[in-house]
């Protein structure tokens, strides 16, 4: 058994490595650019920086018909020039994997550089796996002119203040620099909407009375699939119904994560949450949550495991589809779209749908897209952070792809993203997004990113199960309590939480659950 273990683990390091390849010919011009992704750097270069920008992977087409991408390169380009010592090598690697991203980690072969949710950084800063980047933050940006924002400290250059200094992890560190924001939103089919006689909705009620006069007009209302559904469906849906008693669930105060994250709940909150009752049986808001997403279901495709409903709604197969920013340049540019299309934000649950709706504004889901980690590949020069040089090129690399000259390029390439670097414009169509970002509070939780891969897999495993009428509501809430209880258990075991600290604050909260209505019997 072990031997196996040890064939597996060499399989995956091997496969790991060969993702990590630099770009062949080959495959650059499958991807549409023969040149696009190889470094023009010459002779003897002894410090070599890997890189991973996912979205902005030179070479590849964003959507079909598109030119390849090559902003990233470019700028990668003239940082060597300007860096004689270094070459910068961008990879492709499948970052959103959790499984590949701990291998690699683990295994001291992860690129330099990391696209990757700050949120995965944060389940394993204890490991060492990853650079604390405050210093370089708080100091300025070499690359900036005198008296330019950004000049007294690289903080400053960066446009959204709240989310971009809230990213610390729970121990109080920066991990992470974030280039860009994305966000999602209902897209709609303008034309068939104004045939119909509809509008954008305002609240929930509203929503299901629009899903049920184009599901009569012989049309799919809803394009989704079950991932999006596990991670936004569940997450807003949660704040939705919580939001009234969040007050006594938010047991950690934190100033700086506090500027955005206020009220987010971390694993150790959750954790103990979790033995006061909460998201087990005797919490009627954790079923409500699952009966609300089962109900929303009857409008939505038999297949939600497809993975172009982007296509599907450009060709007039649903009426309405639900995804990120990142759909807006195909939407855009797609020859084959014949009707007008519109954004708007997922309506408020009212108490006319749920005695625990609030009618609040729903709060983002997106935000921070591109956000780049520096791994501790960065130090193997030295293998101490203050002494290494190979670490000084790879903050210096972000320092100067963060200057809004090149961060216009790189992001600005494409219609998908928004800018967080000042000066940087933002292009028109995706103004909604923005003033989602600017006018909605942030998530209470991110379910999928706050446990180990084994609780995502269940939950993604069992609500599709369960949206496919493959489980029963009691077999299915069963599952999730035992899927929550193991992570909480597992995560207090391995991390050595020490949750005497939010007894206590659970005792001074008392006075504010006076009046909160069914809670759970053990929060009682």
């Amino acid at each position: 058994m072990i031997q196996v273990r040890h064939v597996l683990l060499l399989s995956v390091l091997v496969l790991g490595a060969w993702a990590l390849r630099a770009p062949s010919v080959e495959s650059k011009e499958e991807r549409g650019g023969a040149e696009a992704g190889v470094s023009h750097a010459t002779g003897n270069r002894p410090y070599v920086v890997r890189i991973v920008p996912d979205f902005y992977m030179p070479g590849k087409r964003f959507n079909p018909g598109d030119p390849p991408l090559r902003a990233f390169r470019d700028v990668a380009d003239e940082f060597e020039k300007l860096h004689p010592d270094t070459r910068i090598e961008i990879v492709d690697a499948p970052v959103g994997q959790r499984e590949w991203l701990v291998t690699q980690l683990a295994a001291g072969q992860a690129p330099e550089i990391l696209n990757v949710n700050v949120e995965d950084v944060w389940q394993d800063v204890q490991k060492g796996w990853y650079i604390p980047l405050d210093s370089f933050l708080e100091a300025p940006n070499p690359y900036v002119k005198p008296g330019e924002p950004g000049s007294k400290q690289w903080w400053d250059l960066f446009r959204y203040q709240d989310i971009s200094r809230s990213k610390a992890a729970p121990d109080g560190k920066m991990y992470c620099i974030t280039l860009d924001m994305i966000e999602t939103g209902i897209f709609y089919n303008k034309t068939l909407f104004a045939k119909l006689g509809l509008r954008p909705p305002k609240d929930w009620e509203e929503f299901m009375r629009i899903h049920e006069t184009i599901q009569k007009a012989g049309v799919t209302p809803m394009l989704v699939d079950v991932g999006s559904l596990a991670d936004w469906g569940v997450d807003l849906t949660f704040d939705q119904l919580y939001r009234d008693i969040r007050p006594t669930l938010d047991l950690k105060k934190d100033p700086k994560r506090d500027m955005f994250y206020k009220g987010y709940l971390d694993w150790d909150e959750l954790a103990f949450l979790n033995r006061k009752g909460f998201f087990t049986e005797q919490d009627p808001r954790w079923r409500e949550v699952f009966r609300l997403l089962k109900d929303w279901r009857r409008f939505m495709p038999k297949d939600l495991g497809s993975t172009d409903f982007t296509r599907d709604f450009i060709q007039e197969k649903g009426a309405m589809f639900w995804s990120s920013s990142l759909s807006v340049q195909r939407l855009l540019r797609d020859p084959r779209r014949t009707f007008d299309w519109g954004m708007f934000y997922l309506p408020p649950i009212t108490k006319a749908t749920s005695k625990y709706g609030g009618g609040y504004p729903q709060c983002i889901i997106g935000e921070a897209a591109t956000q780049f980690t520096v791994t501790n590949s960065a130090i193997t020069d030295t293998g101490k952070a203050e002494t290494s040089t190979k670490l000084k090129r790879c903050v210096e690399f972000l320092e100067f792809a963060t200057v809004p000259r090149n961060c216009d390029k790189i992001v600005n390439e494409i219609t998908a993203l928004m800018p967080n670097v000042l000066g940087v414009p933002t292009k028109k169509a995706l103004d909604p997004f923005v003033q989602n970002l600017l006018h909605h509070p942030y998530t209470t939780t991110k379910w999928v990113y706050t446990f180990d891969l084994r609780f995502s897999e269940v939950m993604n495993r069992m609500l599709l199960l369960y949206l496919m009428d493959g489980v029963s509501d009691e077999e299915f809430m069963d599952w999730m309590v035992k899927n929550v209880r193991t992570s909480c258990d597992t995560i207090v075991r391995r991390k050595h939480l020490d949750l005497a600290p939010f007894e206590k604050a659970w005792a001074a909260a008392a006075p504010l659950r006076k009046g909160m209505v069914d809670l759970p019997r053990d929060a009682q």
